[in-house]
């Protein structure tokens, strides 16, 4: 196989988890283009359960990595256990999960924090020179933990002043393409944000793939 990227999930389903369509196109469009993926997750308690079929809000909690394990067909490995010489690149689908879980940007906003063990999975990348990629609100995550990180949300107005207040530089990005941000090893899509289906995710998931080999 070739290069190794940690897919980092947060649950499974849109309103409190990981998105689906975004992991799956993402994982569609890593394995066309040679990758192998790494899933993980932090093994931690989801931040808020929603069902789904009502988009009300559950007591019942529920563990990010067991959920996650659901997309990742049961190989998935504790956040806390991955090392940085296990992985190549880094990988964040979108997802209510990667703003409630992830970090407490759905509740902070500019404010937020981002859970210890993600923010340790960028910092180690970014001083050994790995690329990340991240899709749809997830990379309001790097916002808060990179400085100065180019990156795009879409064109959603109120977020994207958001990313800026956050010291990162927000760029209005097409539902099909994906920003760039050479120096720093960055390359994000607007996915649901954005898109109107699954085709379209999956369009810019090519292209995000498509750059993130250019950053190796």
């Amino acid at each position: 196989m070739g290069k190794k990227v940690a897919f980092v999930l947060s649950g499974c389903g849109v309103k409190d988890g990981s998105e689906i369509h975004e992991a799956v196109a993402a994982l569609i469009a890593l394995d066309r283009a040679g990758y192998e993926v790494i899933f993980t997750a932090p093994d931690i308690q989801q931040t808020a359960t929603v069902d789904h079929s009502t988009e009300e809000a559950e007591k019942e909690p529920r563990n990010a990595l067991k959920e996650a394990a659901r997309i990742a067909r049961g190989s998935i490995r504790p956040l806390s256990d991955l090392k940085p010489e296990d992985y190549d690149a880094v990988l964040f689908p979108g997802g209510f999960g990667a703003a409630l879980t992830l970090c407490s940007f759905a509740s902070d906003g500019p404010d937020c924090s981002v859970n210890p063990e993600v923010e340790n999975l960028i910092n180690d990348a970014l001083q050994s020179g790995k690329p990340i990629a991240a899709m749809c609100i997830a990379p309001v995550i790097l916002a808060r933990t990179i400085p100065g990180a180019k990156l795009t949300i879409g064109s959603h107005p109120e977020t994207a002043d958001a990313v800026n207040s956050m010291g990162a530089v927000h760029v209005n990005c097409a539902v099909n393409d994906s920003v760039v941000d050479v120096e720093r090893k960055l390359v994000t899509t607007p996915a649901y944000m954005l898109a109107s289906g699954p085709a379209e995710v999956f369009e810019g998931a090519l292209s995000m793939v498509e750059k993130l080999g250019g950053l190796f």
